[in-house]
Order: structure tokens, then sequence, then C-alpha cells
């Protein structure tokens, strides 16, 4: 993601009245999304990326930022990731390739998982001809900003507790 992207998701965020505390960067390249937000205020991030080298960059970069006792990384596949994940967070970035047609897949994937809870905001970097659904599951998309050959979408969490449990509880 451009840092004119993640400048233009951060004014989404904080115009949205969005508190971040607890993040997950999925595709996190270099970290800097979930840095971002760590900077930002937030308490903690896991980093996911299937590349071996991005992870140690990742790690390089928390380390001079100082983030690295709040951090956790994972080098592994994010199918991989959403198949284990057992703890909610309040803030997913998604920052796949931008041609990638899985993306909505794995919007889906992330919408049925533990990773989510009521009021969890998900952000999706996308490729403008990408068309993205206005809901998946319980993720209603808020906002959708598009500059040059990059987008972003915001989406909300908007399925209850009780709808979130007895998910859990079919699984």
């Amino acid at each position: 993601m451009s840092d004119r992207i993640k400048g233009v998701l951060f004014s989404m965020l904080a115009s949205l009245g969005v508190e971040i505390d607890r993040v997950l960067d999925l595709y996190a390249g270099t970290g800097g999304i979930g840095i971002e937000a760590l900077s930002r205020g937030a308490s903690s991030a896991v980093f996911v990326d299937h590349s071996a080298a991005a992870c140690a960059v990742i790690r390089a970069n928390l380390a001079h930022t100082k983030f690295d006792s709040v951090s956790e990384v994972m080098n592994q596949p994010v199918a991989t990731f959403l198949k284990r994940a057992d703890r909610p967070f309040d803030f997913v970035i998604m920052d796949p390739p931008y041609a990638d047609t899985d993306i909505v897949k794995t919007l889906e994937q992330v919408a049925g998982s533990r990773l989510i809870e009521s009021g969890t905001i998900v952000a999706v970097g996308h490729w403008p001809r990408l068309e993205l659904p206005d809901s998946v599951g319980g993720l209603v998309r808020l906002r959708n900003r598009c500059h040059g050959d990059s987008c972003v979408s915001i989406y909300e969490n908007q399925s209850d507790a009780g709808e979130q449990k007895e998910r859990d509880s079919v699984e």
C-alpha cells in the first residue's frame, strides 16, 4: 500500500471515529500499516506474510521502531493463518497483491472466522478494477476510496456477539 493510500486509510478511520487497539496485518509485506497503527496507539499487532524475506524485514522494522515487544510475526500463508486463528482483533488490514482474484474469497474467510467480533474494522487494499461486495457475512462496507491504481475499502462487522457465538459453536 502506497504512503498516499496509507494516509487515506488512517484519515478515513479517524473520520469514522475508529480507535485501534488489537491489529492484524494480513499480507503484511514490510509491516508498514501495522506499525503505523502501533505508532497511533494500538496496543499490539500480529503480522502475517508467507515470505520469509518479508518477515525478516518486518522483524527488523519492529526492532527499529521498538514495537517488537508488542508484536508477533507469523511466517505462513494467510489461508493457513485463517484456518488456525482463535482470537479476535478490532482492526484487520488485508493488503494482498492488487490483482489477487482470491481477495473476495479471503474476505469471506475473514468474515466467517474468529478473527472478528462485533465492531471489528476490516480494511482491504485493492485494485480499482476489482469489485468488492458491499457486504460479506456480517461485514458491511462503510467507505471506499480510490486514488490512481489503488483503492481501500473499509468494512465493519455489524453482526452481534450472539451471532458470533453461534457461528463459533457450529465450527
